[in-house]
């Protein structure tokens, strides 16, 4: 019962986070089309402003891509199979899922593809950005 309870908590993150996020993406999407049109100033100013953009336009991809793994967690969640590996069909820990709630597979699943794709000497840039929150959690 207390794994069910956890899903169910774990599920209203996702929906406030997901709530959120489409707050955020909205308004800085908002923002990026008002300093577009404010164009002022010198060539510095230019500059500043051309890498201010990329900056934010980097943030909005990460964020984005946060946003559909997210509503991709909440529509496992409404079919009932939140919290369990796509790999290996095993419950995900409930702590893994409180690091990272949109977590699609386990510790083990993980390591494994990781390993695999170090082999082939490729990068998978999405692994590097969740194991990236779990440090920071």
């Amino acid at each position: 019962m207390a794994r069910k309870d956890a899903i169910s908590k774990l599920k209203d993150t996702l929906v406030h986070r997901r709530n959120a996020l489409r707050r955020a993406l909205a308004g800085d999407l908002s923002l990026l089309q008002e300093l577009h049109q404010q164009k002022t100033g010198d060539i510095l100013d230019a500059a500043a402003d051309t890498v201010q953009d990329e900056l934010n336009s980097q943030i909005l991809e990460v964020e984005s891509r946060e946003l559909a793994a997210i509503e991709e967690a909440i529509e496992r969640a409404e079919r009932g199979d939140y919290g369990i590996c796509e790999d290996c069909g095993k419950p995900i820990p409930l702590t893994r899922l409180r690091a990272i709630p949109y977590a699609t597979d386990c510790i083990s699943c993980r390591r494994k593809s990781e390993m695999s794709n170090d082999q082939d000497g490729t990068v998978r840039w999405n692994r590097i950005f969740e194991d990236a929150e779990v440090d920071s959690v």
